[in-house]
C-alpha cells in the first residue's frame, strides 16, 4: 500500500493488520500519530488502484469514535472490507493500492447553491431519512449541478425532490 503522510500511514497500518491478521491495531500501543488521539472529527478513507480507479471508500461525516485515530482505523478497515461496491481487499492486492484520508469539517447548512463550489466544498443532501454525501475536488465533478446530482443519486433521492444541502471542507492527505 502506498501513502506518505502519517495519517495515511496509520490507515495503511490499520488495513494491512486487519487483512493479514484479522485484528485491529490499538491507537495507544501501535503508534497512531499523537494529534489523532487528541482530536475528534468525521473522516473518509479512500482506496484507489494504481491506475486511479476507486477500490473502496467509507467514512463518517461526524465523529462516532473516541478519537480521530479510531475513526480513521475503523473507516480504513471498512473501506477495504465492507464497501458494498467491491469485494474485500485480498492480501495479494495490498501493494497495488493507494490510500488517502479526508478529515471533514463540521457540515454547515447552505441556503443557496451559490454557496457551493465542487473544488472547495463537499456536499451532503438530505431528504427525510435519505442522505447522500460527495467529497470535494473529485475528478470529473466540475459543476455544482453534477455534484448535487451524484449525491442525490447515491442517496436514492429523485432529481426534482426537495433537499436540505450542507457543505463541508476537507483536509486531504495522500
Amino acid at each position: 500500500m502506498k501513502g506518505e503522510h502519517p495519517y495515511v500511514k496509520w490507515a495503511i497500518k490499520s488495513i494491512e493488520h486487519w487483512v493479514r491478521d484479522h485484528s485491529m491495531v490499538d491507537p495507544l500501543k501501535d503508534g497512531a500519530p499523537k494529534e489523532l488521539l487528541e482530536r475528534k472529527s468525521g473522516a473518509f478513507v479512500s482506496l484507489h488502484k494504481l491506475d486511479g480507479s476507486l477500490r473502496g471508500c467509507i467514512g463518517t461525516y461526524l465523529p462516532v469514535r473516541a478519537n480521530l485515530a479510531e475513526e480513521i482505523r475503523d473507516n480504513a478497515i471498512a473501506a477495504a472490507t465492507e464497501d458494498p461496491r467491491f469485494a474485500p481487499v485480498a492480501e495479494e492486492e495490498l501493494d497495488e493500492i493507494e490510500v488517502s484520508v479526508d478529515i471533514l469539517s463540521e457540515p454547515e447548512k447552505v441556503s443557496d447553491i451559490d454557496q457551493l463550489d465542487p473544488r472547495k466544498y463537499g456536499v451532503i443532501v438530505v431528504s427525510g431519512f435519505k442522505r447522500g454525501l460527495l467529497l470535494p475536488d473529485l475528478a470529473g465533478v466540475d459543476t455544482v449541478e453534477q455534484q448535487l446530482a451524484i449525491a442525490k443519486r447515491k442517496a436514492g433521492i429523485f432529481h426534482d425532490e426537495k433537499v436540505s444541502i450542507y457543505r463541508f471542507t476537507v483536509e486531504r492527505y495522500h
